[in-house]
């Protein structure tokens, strides 16, 4: 009877009746781990909004000492307030991190690297989304830049103090769009070609690719690393693109609040016992299937020698 009524309803209102349970269904994953962070001491990129805020609060919450590295340092420092207040923990520092220029990437972790005796857990969680065409600072295309150059170029510089912390995590934040990435190492800054959301999808991929190699150079060491697709998030990430903004709040009923989003995130920087998925790619807190180019080794570790072609690092 009820199934009958419901069918007689408009659409419009069938949609916003049924939303709750759809949201639901679509944000089954939570972090259920137990584990407090006294002494911990955690970084995570893009925490003044969205899913890296949440993912700071939860962090603090927990006790660990956390870095909001934010490109807008006023911003975080609201946000690191906002944090304290409602968690009580008075560690929460906010540092200058703009991803889209490797000296700020430099001074970021020299700052840290001077400031802290340890690291725990690294969230490389900023991103940009569906950006008209455009260059960071130094000439890298912005997705490929910020998404996967700049979280490359941070975790290298704060590799070695990973490891003395061990055990430690580095979870980086990637998409499903990764499905629809392929990686053009003959037009990686999209100069002969370019599409917003092609590029977006390729850095997605990016990040895929990073967290398997890295894995593979660290095993034995105690570092993990983990990609996580956080799922499609009520944020301000569709902040370039109109048409993403129209739609997510079109849609905005069915999708995951940034608390939700923040889960699997979460669930990889603290649930015990994931030491052996190190490299794996996570949804809704579970181990989740990848593309075939994902997959590609070979591709990863071309990937890895041209991330460190371009930002002057050594190969090894």
């Amino acid at each position: 009877m009820i199934a009958a009524l419901l069918l007689l309803l408009p659409l419009p209102l069938l949609l916003y009746v049924a939303a709750p349970k759809i949201r639901e269904m679509l944000s089954n994953g939570v972090c259920s781990s137990p584990v407090q962070l006294p002494g911990k001491v955690a970084v995570v990129t893009g925490a003044n909004t969205g899913i890296g805020k949440e993912t700071a609060k939860e962090l603090a919450k927990r006790g660990a000492r956390v870095y909001l590295a934010c490109r807008d340092v006023q911003k975080g420092a609201l946000v690191a307030e906002e944090i304290q207040t409602k968690t009580g923990n008075q560690q929460v520092l906010v540092r200058k991190l703009d991803l889209a220029d490797t000296r700020s990437i430099r001074a970021f972790a020299q700052g840290f690297l001077a400031e802290e005796k340890q690291l725990h857990i690294l969230v490389n969680n900023a991103g940009v989304m569906m950006c008209p065409y455009s260059k960071t600072a130094d000439g890298f295309e912005m997705h490929m830049g910020v998404n996967h150059l700049g979280h490359f170029l941070l975790t290298h510089l704060l590799l070695e103090k990973l490891k003395e912390s061990a055990p430690a995590r580095v979870v980086n934040v990637s998409s499903l769009a990764h499905f629809l990435g392929r990686l053009n190492f003959h037009n990686l800054q999209g100069e002969k070609f370019y599409n917003a959301g092609l590029a977006y999808c390729q850095s997605k991929l990016a990040n895929v690719l990073f967290t398997q190699e890295l894995a593979r150079r660290l095993k034995g060491s105690g570092v993990t690393t983990y990609a996580v697709h956080p799922g499609s998030v009520n944020s301000e990430l569709t902040r370039y693109s109109t048409f993403m903004t129209w739609m997510w709040w079109l849609f905005s009923s069915f999708l995951k609040t940034p608390e939700q989003g923040a889960q699997t995130s979460l669930h990889c920087a603290l649930t015990e016992g994931l030491e052996r998925l190190s490299g794996e790619y996570f949804s809704d807190c579970r181990v989740a299937w990848v593309s075939a180019q994902a997959r590609n080794e070979t591709i990863a570790r071309r990937l890895w020698d041209v991330s460190c072609d371009l930002l002057g690092l050594p190969l090894d």
